[in-house]
């Protein structure tokens, strides 16, 4: 099976099921179907070859939907462009994926237009609107969708199998180089069965989507539920967390997920704790830590509905491991067990199997995992050893299988010859109800090597109580891991899928700590 059967079969078994909500409007989807197939033929007509590039840059709707799938139906590869990026990322990805085409909006145009002849490989951009400016960009044949006549006849699709290339999804650039993830439409496939599963979902459920599709646990919300012939609905409109909550009341949402920031917002700038949502079966949560004291209130303000606490990477697909909400009070902290289809290892240095209780790097294998990264070979067997992903998150397993994290391999700070985890310092911090977000980095020091900067984005702007953080901290986690510095921020750089981006925080703070403006702490 591959990803784009799944659209074709939900076409033919539930024609006039409503598949997509987006500005007030449904479409069903056999609707979805002939959209698709329209631009499947377009881009077939216009040249494309099994195995090309097209780059994709849209909001979520209606149009990113049918244009994923027509993609796929082409033959060709999905290179998802996130909406927030800069000119600059956006020329890496397209070149360095050596992009063909380019579907996008008139309000990308601005961004797209300067870039003329640097854009190496590109031929052809489709827009989606029938009216806007008229850019001229060297070398690129423009096309209007809506303008195109709509009376050809459909071309024979491509036949591809199903460790063909699906997608080649760019990592944040968080730590780096953005990487590009090679995944595989059997790497998609049976991850998205797999989630299907233990989420116990059925066509009766309807998801409300406020994560990009660009971003692949936003993408998994919508292939799953496409899996399963159930509904998504689209609300690009988290800037305004309580128009979204209106959104998930007036159509009975089944299901909604979030990044931990998401839930913050909630919880902190919305009116979540003063609403009902009857018709809500479950939430679930991934794409980075999310302290357990925050997991609590989540899982309290949205009862009966029941939190998910899930796991994984870009590299797998993307889900390695949930947690049941059975076990969420019994377990706290845990990232649960592998999902189906999935092996999870707890690995030393060398790459051997860890007993439980002891320390080392989460490893995993299965079908799910990626092809590789986009011509990065060195990149790639960093990561892909012995038959194994190397997740470089640092973890241990329980006697029952429950598995943990407590570190990333790469996000150590090494103070005094020590290495010292950043997560059970943020876990501390955020326990303090003041407090609405964290963000621990390490930054220079000439006589430790690296020092520990915690920064706080407070609930209340002025509050600033370093004595109070500092007082706690002292109470929770061994000498060694009590920041140097602590500094209060309004808010943290992130990118579009919420995730806060580390390193440009430790390039700004290393920056202002030079300047001798940071406080120590005494």
């Amino acid at each position: 099976m591959q990803v784009h059967d799944i659209l074709n079969y939900a076409s033919i078994k539930a024609p006039d099921k409503y598949a997509v909500w987006y500005k007030n409007q449904w479409m069903t989807y056999k609707e979805l179907g002939i959209t698709s197939n329209r631009i499947a033929t377009l881009l077939l007509e216009r040249g494309l070859k099994k195995g090309d590039r097209v780059s994709i840059l849209l909001d979520n709707s209606h149009f990113y939907i049918a244009s994923y799938f027509a993609v796929l139906k082409a033959g060709g590869v999905v290179v998802g462009i996130s909406t927030d990026a800069t000119a600059e990322r956006l020329l890496y990805q397209a070149n360095d994926s050596e992009s063909r085409f380019l579907i996008s909006q008139n309000r990308f145009l601005k961004l797209i237009t300067p870039l003329g002849e640097r854009l190496s490989t590109m031929k052809q951009i489709l827009l989606e609107e029938e009216t806007g400016p008229e850019p001229e960009v060297s070398g690129l044949e423009i096309t209007r969708y809506p303008l195109v006549s709509s009376d050809h006849a459909e071309l024979d699709f491509p036949r591809t199998i199903d460790i063909d290339l699906a997608e080649i999804v760019y990592t944040s650039g968080s730590t780096g180089k953005p990487k590009g993830v090679m995944l595989t439409h059997l790497n998609l496939v049976s991850n998205m069965k797999s989630i299907c599963s233990y989420l116990k979902l059925t066509n009766k459920d309807r998801m409300l989507v406020i994560l990009p599709f660009t971003y692949i646990y936003g993408k998994s919300l919508l292939l799953t539920h496409f899996l399963m012939q159930a509904s998504v609905a689209i609300d690009n409109r988290f800037v305004f967390p309580n128009k979204v909550l209106d959104t998930m009341e007036e159509l009975e949402v089944t299901g909604f997920a979030g990044v931990p920031s998401t839930f913050m917002i909630l919880l902190n700038r919305s009116t979540v704790k003063e609403r009902t949502f009857p018709f809500l079966r479950y939430i679930t949560q991934a794409g980075g830590s999310m302290a357990p004291v925050v997991q609590k209130d989540v899982a309290d303000v949205f009862a009966p509905a029941q939190l998910y606490i899930m796991y994984g990477a870009t590299e797998a697909a993307p889900r390695l491991s949930y947690l049941d909400p059975e076990s969420l009070f019994d377990r706290i902290g845990s990232i649960g067990k592998p999902v189906d289809n999935v092996d999870l290892l707890i690995c030393d240095s060398e790459g051997n199997e860890l007993p439980p209780g002891e320390t080392g790097e989460i490893t995993a294998r299965g079908s799910n995992i990626m092809k590789g990264y986009w011509r990065d070979p060195v990149e790639t067997a960093k990561v892909l050893r012995n038959g194994m992903y190397y997740t470089g998150d640092l973890g241990k397993v329980d006697e029952d299988g429950f598995f943990y994290i407590v570190g990333r391999t790469k996000e150590m700070i090494k103070v005094k010859g020590f290495r010292v985890g950043i997560r059970e310092i943020e876990d501390a911090i955020l326990e303090l109800e003041e407090v609405l977000e964290t963000a621990v980095v390490g930054v220079d020091d000439p006589l430790t090597g690296e020092a520990i900067l915690a920064l706080v984005v407070p609930r209340e702007r002025g509050w600033e109580n370093r004595e109070l953080i500092g007082a706690h901290l002292k109470k929770r986690v061994p000498s060694i891991s009590q920041p140097a510095y602590i500094e209060f921020r309004e808010s943290f750089p992130k990118n579009s899928s919420g995730k806060i981006l580390k390193a440009q925080i430790r390039e700004r703070e290393n920056k202002i700590l030079r300047s001798g403006k940071a406080a120590v702490v005494s």
